[in-house]
């Protein structure tokens, strides 16, 4: 009886493993093979090594092929499209992986336009394919290396591109290629900064700033320098952004370029009224440099410029009870928007002043500025309502 349930029981269990390997076989696979790894023999190329003219053939071949997906897409076949670039990848790895990575290149940024996920990752995959292939061999093929990098960029990968373009520095720091330094450096800048990797990008800027100092190169260095302070703006750094745009505003004032240097100041004085919140101190530090964008602004002519650097004071000198000094700069505004003819920014000053004038509860002269303010609204035909009710309001 217990042997008879033995084979009963085993005959089961066989049965089951049959049943659940013969489902096993029937499901699809989960990743599909890579069709840029297929090694299914091609008609278009032979076995044996081919001639000159033979590869001449085959390279008119495979750009009609590129021709052929591209009137697929065109014609709205992208699949179909996609299976013939596969193809013309595959036999162009015959001329090299240079032809090979270019038509990757190429092929890897349609797919990622076209938001194919399932084809970026086999172009990925037939990259880094490469990439270990490349590290195999004795000496590093530049040439090979940044255009892999290239192509790991067009399929949106840039931790990979970037590893590669790190590879590169070694090898060109190791020959002291000054220009492959440089050039590669940059590159990785750029790709930095255009995934929004703010410290890795100031850190590869400073890297390049540190270059120029050995070279006099005072276009690199203003170029630099103007990417690390927007590097440093973006990141909230405000400190390294006030440091670096103060060393901006020193090299333009050595080569009198007077007009760059109030938008400069200006943004230097928002850091530091931002800083003084943390640290009231420095509250003193945003006055002198808007004091010194308007005086630097109106002596090259700048006048909206030298209007925002009067606008930017009067809130700090009305924060800390100077209304005074607020009314005073209050009609500077008015005089500096009239020299830019900028009638809508006067008719703000004007709105600013009667509210100043009513803090100080000196309702005449709130009531003059607010007339003069819907002077201005009625013929810009804008916030004529809103003057009217100000008047009103400083007439009672």
């Amino acid at each position: 009886m217990l042997r008879r349930l033995c084979i009963t029981l085993s005959v089961a269990i066989l049965c089951q493993l049959h049943t659940s390997l013969i489902a096993e076989a029937r499901q699809p696979d989960k990743f599909p093979a890579n069709p840029l790894e297929v090694t299914t023999p091609d008609p278009l190329l032979p076995t044996q090594q081919l001639t000159l003219p033979e590869m001449q053939r085959l390279q008119r071949d495979l750009d009609e092929l590129h021709q052929e997906g591209r009137a697929k897409l065109q014609a709205g076949d992208q699949e179909g499209a996609f299976a013939i670039w596969n193809r013309e990848a595959r036999l162009r790895r015959y001329f090299g992986d240079l032809a090979e990575l270019e038509a990757l290149s190429r092929f890897g940024a349609i797919a990622w336009s076209r938001n194919d996920g399932e084809q970026v990752r086999y172009i990925t995959q037939r990259l880094q394919t490469i990439e270990k292939q490349a590290q195999k061999q004795e000496t590093v093929d530049l040439e090979l290396m940044r255009s892999l990098a290239q192509a790991y960029q067009q399929v949106r990968s840039p931790r990979m591109a970037l590893q590669v373009y790190q590879q590169i520095l070694n090898v060109v720091q190791e020959k002291q290629d000054a220009a492959g330094i440089l050039q590669t450096l940059k590159t990785m800048g750029e790709l930095h900064l255009s995934w929004f990797d703010y410290p890795q990008a100031a850190a590869t800027y400073e890297k390049l700033l540190n270059l120029t100092a050995t070279q006099s190169d005072r276009t690199s260095e203003l170029t630099y320098l103007q990417q690390l302070a927007y590097i440093y703006q973006q990141d909230k750094q405000l400190k390294s952004a006030v440091d670096v745009l103060t060393r901006l505003v020193e090299i333009y004032q050595q080569e009198n370029q007077l007009s760059q240097i109030p938008q400069l100041k200006l943004t230097i004085g928002s850091n530091y009224e931002l800083l003084a919140q943390e640290n009231p101190s420095l509250l003193r530090e945003a006055f002198n440099h808007y004091q010194q964008a308007y005086t630097i602004a109106m002596r090259s002519r700048q006048y909206t410029r030298a209007a925002e650097a009067l606008q930017k004071s009067i809130p700090l000198y009305r924060a800390q009870g100077q209304i005074e000094a607020a009314l005073q700069t209050s009609q500077i505004l008015i005089e500096t928007q009239e020299k830019a003819v900028n009638y809508y920014g006067m008719m703000q000053a004007y709105d600013q002043m009667g509210q100043l004038y009513l803090e100080r509860r000196e309702y005449p002269q709130a009531l003059t500025a607010f007339q003069r303010g819907l002077e201005l609204a009625q013929q810009l035909q804008h916030e004529e309502t809103y003057f009217t009710q100000q008047i009103e309001k400083a007439s009672q």
